[in-house]
């Protein structure tokens, strides 16, 4: 599983990454494994202001019908960066957020191995804009959904 530095250079791979263009709808993204730590969970928390003891006190957390520390749900926004390498072409410079819908399923807890399956489902022009559609599901080390979605993003030309 990585637990790789994240890239802060957006632009870093920018040549490598897929244009609208070379989007082919129902093929696969290459993804990465990542492994959620604690530390992780604490740092996108704390970056969020997302303070819940569930999410950062063990003592708390254990007493709770989860049994132990989870992750907040919103915590697919850092997995959908650290599942994907630095040429992916949702990373594109320029990319706006067009809407997203997400269901989750089973909380990310700390320790859990998460991969992603992802891929451009649509992609299509309106009003000079270039769209493409999307789906993401996510899954634990058991196999198991944590949570899924799918957006759209204006691409940039």
């Amino acid at each position: 599983m990585s637990q790789a530095r994240f890239e802060t250079d957006f632009w870093k791979d920018a040549a490598a990454r897929k244009s609208w263009d070379d989007l082919v709808p129902g093929e696969p993204r290459r993804t990465l494994p990542y492994l959620l730590t604690a530390e992780a969970i604490r740092k996108y928390c704390h970056a969020v202001g997302d303070l819940h003891p569930l999410y950062l006190d063990e003592a708390y957390a254990k007493r709770s019908p989860y049994g132990g520390l989870i992750a907040p749900p919103s915590i697919h926004i850092l997995l959908m960066f650290a599942c994907t390498p630095a040429d992916d072409w949702m990373r594109s410079p320029g990319t706006i957020n067009a809407g997203q819908c997400w269901s989750y399923n089973l909380p990310a807890r700390p320790g859990d191995g998460i991969t992603l399956q992802a891929r451009c489902l649509d992609k299509f022009m309106r009003k000079d804009r270039l769209f493409a559609v999307h789906d993401n599901v996510f899954f634990n080390q058991h196999g198991k959904v944590i949570c899924s979605g799918r957006g759209q993003t204006i691409r940039p030309l």
